[in-house]
């Protein structure tokens, strides 16, 4: 059995549709919401199944991993997250890269050597590496126009994967991958299937300006902490709104802070887009947090800590 384990947001998704483009399989799909990040504690196995693993921490994964590898599957492990110490194993094959200018869907598209390049153009796009995507898409000779449509795209498909859970999305992330796999291109899929772009669009749209309202809670010249209101929108845009307040201010780092329902805030942060390092660093830090170099994240702080997270934030980035 093929089963494919990826993150729920653009990175994951766009690196799982290069794969299945080029290496077609009926797969079990194993995904979730953004910050479903433990996804290889929900896959059982068999001797000989093989597991594709895309944009998901393999430190956050490892119990699980040895498990899987233990009971004779054969992995293959593409990520840019905190990895922690890599098992050798023979069953284990492992793309991995945690530098700040690199996501999963660039690793995948150099292991395909650039066959559905537009589709990693967009997920870079959507993890905001601006200047990586631009780099990426340089031998697509593309006008200013369509390189636009792709950064949009992969915004969208990446705002798509935040909330508290998949009620709170437009599209689950396992039916969005299958809706946009059966396109060898982006702008096919724009063409073709313009009532979900259109949705994915729309959305976006609404929820942006209900978020740029919004006055931050704690600001100086280097940091910006914002609290978002306990509603669908700003879950749904917490993740996207962190990428926006970096663009706009690339500067200063920022903290974007929703409600969950355990009654406590689930954080994003994004590092100064001038110094990409320590938001990995930083959530850390905190139990439940991790996440990459220039993009990190908290799925549990206490109320009570919210002056400790803000004391340690400023510190990371005075």
């Amino acid at each position: 059995m093929q089963i494919d384990v990826f993150n729920g947001d653009a990175d994951g998704i766009c690196a799982l549709v290069q794969l299945r483009l080029a290496q077609p399989a009926q797969a079990q799909l194993v995904t979730g919401i953004k910050r479903d990040i433990e996804l290889l504690a929900q896959v059982s196995v068999q001797p000989n199944d093989h597991v594709t693993v895309l944009d998901i921490s393999l430190e956050k994964n490892r119990q699980a991993l040895d498990r899987i590898l233990k009971q004779g599957a054969d992995v293959f492990y593409v990520d840019h997250h905190q990895a922690g110490d890599i098992p050798d194993h023979p069953r284990l094959k492992t793309l991995i890269d945690t530098d700040a200018n690199v996501c999963t869907s660039l690793l995948v598209d150099e292991y395909l050597q650039g066959k559905y390049r537009a589709w990693a153009v967009a997920a870079a796009f959507g993890d905001n590496l601006i200047d990586s995507a631009g780099q990426a898409a340089k031998v697509l000779a593309l006008s200013a126009d369509d390189l636009k449509k792709l950064n949009d795209l992969g915004v969208y498909i990446n705002y798509n994967g935040y909330g508290a859970d998949i009620a709170d999305l437009h599209f689950a992330p396992d039916a969005l991958f299958r809706e946009l796999v059966p396109y060898a291109s982006p702008f096919d899929f724009m063409i073709d299937n313009k009532a979900i772009h259109e949705q994915l669009l729309t959305g976006y749209a609404d929820d942006m300006a209900m978020a740029l309202q919004m006055k931050p809670e704690y600001q100086t010249g280097v940091v910006g902490v914002y609290i978002l209101p306990d509603v669908a929108w700003a879950r749904r845009i917490s993740g996207v709104f962190g990428n926006e307040l970096a663009n706009r201010t690339p500067g200063r780092a920022h903290a974007v802070l929703s409600h969950t329902e355990q009654g406590d805030y689930q954080i994003s942060v994004r590092a100064p887009l001038t110094n990409k390092t320590g938001a990995d660093e930083l959530c850390s830090a905190f139990p439940t947090g991790g996440g990459r170099k220039s993009a990190a994240g908290i799925n549990h702080l206490p109320l009570a800590n919210l002056s400790a997270f803000i004391t340690a934030f400023e510190q990371k980035y005075r």
